[in-house]
């Protein structure tokens, strides 16, 4: 966690934002491309996709705010930074996917249900669903590449790396692009079976299913949020990593006691009992705890730290 973790911490920092960005951009120009579709169309289900995609874009938009709140430096009103901001917003973008995308696609696809639906113009639809396809699965890539490389470093396999990152703007875009292109699969399905069959009832099927699974997505990303605002727990793996950041250090013999919470994506607020080398007198050990403190701190994925002194019964972790 020196100087390679601070690159890393940069380059981690740095490609979310550039992912959001991409997201953003290809997520506005295919909402607007749907609208048009859906309003030409009169398709239930790309209406669906329209509200889907316009749900995204706004997401984003939060996203970007949620990246910028997180990297305000520490203050006195807070002392351990604005990491946990970036939580609050990813929570308000989840909560806006879910009202704007999935009550809408849903509503409006059981309103079709009992509607009589008209014949659309398929290749329209079929075009701008192509088009989408492109563009959301670019920013799907950008996004994996970005999940895959840092799963790498952390030594996970990619899905348990969405789960478990604390970065919520990566975890944001990489699920909704995911269900963007389900989307699109469940979209076209219901306008395939509405040619195919002369019935509507699959295009507003095809909305229905669109808006659960914005539903779903909505859910875990809020869920996943509040774990992270509330206290969420670190990984073996990593505590075991900070473990080894603290052991390395020349002025620590041991360490009895350990507590790491997140205070935002890849910081901590670290709270140890460590046992200094030597045996200096009692003013002596609080001057080097403060330095040693101070130097922790240095290190890129290290808020704030707290150190005191080992019992000498307590056994060495």
């Amino acid at each position: 966690m020196s100087q390679d973790s601070s690159n890393d911490t940069d380059q981690q920092q740095g490609g979310s934002l550039l992912t959001v960005i991409v997201a953003l951009v290809a997520n506005a120009l295919v909402a607007l491309a749907k609208s048009i579709a859906a309003t030409i169309t009169g398709s239930a289900a790309m209406l669906a996709e329209a509200a889907h995609s316009w749900a995204d874009t706004g997401n984003e938009v939060f996203l970007l705010f949620a990246e910028r709140a997180g990297r305000r430096e520490a203050d006195e009103a807070h002392p351990r930074g604005y990491g946990r901001a970036t939580y609050v917003w990813s929570l308000v973008a989840a909560f806006g996917l879910f009202a704007a995308g999935s009550v809408v696609s849903v509503w409006h696809g059981l309103s079709q249900l009992t509607g009589e639906g008209e014949d659309p113009n398929y290749l329209i639809n079929y075009v701008v669903l192509g088009i989408a396809f492109l563009l959301e699965g670019t920013s799907l890539i950008q996004a994996t590449r970005q999940v895959v490389g840092e799963a790498k470093t952390w030594g996970m396999r990619p899905l348990k790396f969405v789960d478990r990152t604390s970065d919520s703007t990566l975890r944001a875009v990489f699920m909704e692009d995911s269900a963007a292109i389900l989307g699109l699969l469940l979209a076209a399905g219901g306008i395939g079976l509405h040619q195919l069959t002369g019935n509507a009832i699959y295009d507003a099927l095809g909305s229905v299913a669109v808006g659960l699974l914005l539903g779903l997505v909505a859910i875990f990303l809020m869920r996943r949020n509040m774990d992270y605002l509330l206290g969420q727990e670190i990984s073996p793996e990593l505590e075991e990593r900070i473990l080894d950041t603290l052991k390395q250090r020349p002025e620590i013999n041991r360490i009895s006691y350990l507590h790491v919470e997140y205070v935002g994506p890849h910081r901590f607020f670290i709270v140890a009992a460590v046992d200094l080398t030597g045996d200096d007198r009692e003013t002596t050990l609080a001057i080097r705890l403060r330095g040693l403190e101070a130097e922790l701190e240095q290190e890129p994925m290290i808020e704030d730290a707290v150190l005191t002194l080992a019992v000498p019964t307590e056994p060495t972790l």
